[in-house]
């Protein structure tokens, strides 16, 4: 997460592939790799573990040494574009969502942070994630690992090194591997978009609220009360 909204690349990166191929052409060079991944930055690609030989433990590893997030794309490590002011606003859409399921014993919570799999070669940290309990295994998950789960709600805070080709790829992938609710969140224009689908979206400005829909039924967040909640550099002025 960084402090502006996502950009959009050139027209030619429109052209971005869903997948990387098993087998690379062999004369591809680093923007083919951009291209196929959505146009990020290259800064943003790690070349070591060589791109397409990255594996999960290699991940896990980078985290701990480095304290820096990466997700996995077909043996590609990405890094997760961050900022300090979209990590406001991911934490706080995350503590009113825990607050909801406080009263409401729907699932689980997570942060970006939490790795998952979501299909094959694909490791993804969305900046908030909700998984109801109808997705947990009956058995109890490891606590080192990147389980295989697939979260009910996703939710990305737009970073300024993220491009819209990027976005709309994590979008499909997210719904391939059967996210429910997805929601996008633009500091930049102070507004968001709520997929229901790749195709499905609800437009929110300013003045609109996020909603739960079926996911988490009866819940609610003020884009504005958020917005204005993130911006603060002091205290509340007292009342009265």
């Amino acid at each position: 997460m960084s402090t502006a909204t996502a950009t959009s690349p050139p027209a030619t990166l429109e052209l971005a592939a869903e997948t990387l191929p098993r087998v690379w052409p062999s004369g591809w060079s680093l923007a083919d790799l951009q291209q196929h991944l959505g146009g990020i930055p290259a800064e943003r690609i790690r070349l070591v573990p060589a791109p397409g030989c990255a594996t999960e433990q290699d991940l896990l590893e980078i985290a701990d040494r480095e304290d820096r997030l990466y997700e996995l794309e077909d043996g590609v490590l990405v890094e997760k574009a961050m900022g300090w002011h979209e990590s406001i606003l991911a934490t706080w859409i995350g503590a009113q969502i825990a607050a909801y399921l406080e009263t409401h014993d729907l699932g689980q919570v997570l942060g970006a942070d939490g790795p998952l799999k979501l299909l094959p070669g694909t490791i993804k940290l969305p900046d908030v994630a909700f998984i109801g309990w109808s997705r947990f295994p009956a058995h109890r998950l490891p606590r080192r690992p990147v389980p295989s789960l697939i979260p009910d709600l996703a939710v990305e805070v737009l970073s300024k090194g993220n491009t819209k080709v990027e976005m709309e790829r994590k979008l499909k992938q997210y719904f391939a591997a059967g996210v429910r609710l997805v929601w996008y969140i633009d500091p930049g224009t102070r507004s968001a978009r709520a997929f229901t689908s790749p195709t499905d979206v609800t437009e929110l400005e300013e003045d609109g609220m996020l909603d739960g829909g079926q996911v988490l039924p009866g819940f609610q967040l003020s884009l504005r009360r958020l917005f204005e909640r993130a911006d603060r550099q002091g205290p509340a002025p007292a009342e009265g």
